[in-house]
């Protein structure tokens, strides 16, 4: 009997041995057929639609339950830790949600879209926390360097500090989590079955950096920045094999910014911060009221972390061999053991 090859859930971006409800009709597929489907299942693009159809259809039930149950909300309660919490998990929820029906609808594991439950807050998660303290103190050294940021005084005493550190963490946690499966998990995957994983980490990441311009203060500069730090979340992908050191660099980041070094985040000032810091400088080197992910010392920074990271994580030629793929005719399969093939 030959041995049974283990594919990690990241590595099973060929689809060719699935037989998904999603497959063609039967026949030829050519013509108008093939404009909806491949040789195996519904092409990409429609199955991202179907995607973000279910993702809209369950946020919005969500919302309409928070809301009846009257928990806080960003449009009601302003933006507080508890406000951004609840709209945070609506999200997750929904996402999450949304994968798994896929998962079932197309016969994959959930891990494959990029989060594996088995990893989940372990050794990667905690390595991209790292990262994203380290990233993040970088660049606020860096302007304070050139006299473009003052720590001030600290504004939380006691118990009030630690809760609203925990707090936040937890929200910023939800924010990673989220974030990066809407834009690096089920789009990122499937897309890339079609096009390829740059190109759709190019075109995700963009529309990351294009959604980021709804916040309030937000400007190109600062979408700009979001882009690369989008693409540098796609090489941690890339390099590692999931999601989850994305997820704790994502929230790490930006407990940094909106916590720790009590700066603007994508334009909004959160309450609950430790420090009365204030910028004081040129927008180039602050980044202005958009925060310091606006300043040059957001790109230098990224920069030199995804050198580094690229020379401390080396490539994974098995994930770079199937990510990019797309699926091809479904084999032929094998007799049973000790049986000859009939003659045709």
């Amino acid at each position: 009997m030959k041995p049974k090859l283990k594919m990690t859930p990241e590595q099973t971006s060929d689809t060719s041995h699935l037989r998904s409800p999603l497959g063609p009709p039967p026949g030829p597929v050519t013509g108008a057929k093939s404009i909806f489907w491949n040789e195996t299942e519904l092409r990409a693009g429609w199955r991202v639609l179907l995607y973000l159809l279910i993702v809209f259809l369950i946020a919005v039930a969500e919302t309409f339950l928070t809301t009846l149950v009257h928990l806080p909300q960003l449009g009601r309660t302003g933006i507080t830790a508890s406000a951004m919490l609840v709209q945070e998990c609506i999200g997750v929820l929904a996402t999450f949600a949304a994968a798994a029906i896929m998962s079932m609808i197309e016969d994959r594991p959930f891990g494959a879209y990029g989060l594996p439950l088995g990893d989940a807050f372990r050794a990667r998660f905690w390595q991209g926390a790292a990262w994203g303290i380290a990233m993040v103190t970088a660049m606020m050294l860096l302007i304070r360097a050139f006299g473009g940021y003052s720590f001030g005084e600290v504004a939380l005493h006691g118990s009030t500090l630690w809760g609203y550190a925990i707090l936040w963490i937890v929200v910023f946690v939800f924010v990673g989590l989220f974030e990066e499966f809407l834009f690096r998990g089920y789009a990122q995957y499937t897309l890339a079955t079609g096009i390829g994983f740059w190109p759709t980490a190019a075109a995700l990441s963009a529309l990351f950096g294009a959604v980021h311009l709804h916040n309030g203060g937000e400007d190109n500069v600062g979408a700009l920045s979001v882009f690369v730090i989008g693409m540098f979340f796609c090489l941690t992908l890339w390099r590692t094999g999931n999601l989850w050191f994305a997820v704790g660099l994502h929230a790490a980041f930006d407990w940094g910014e909106t916590f720790l070094f009590s700066v603007p985040d994508s334009g909004i000032v959160a309450p609950g911060h430790l420090l009365n810091s204030s910028f004081h400088g040129p927008a180039w080197l602050t980044g202005g009221t958009v925060g310091p992910e606006a300043s040059v010392m957001a790109f230098v920074v990224v920069g030199i972390s995804a050198v580094i990271f690229a020379m401390v994580f080396p490539s994974r030629p098995a994930m770079a061999a199937t990510v990019s793929e797309r699926p091809g005719p479904p084999p032929v399969p094998e007799p049973p053991e000790n049986q000859t093939p009939p003659n045709i």
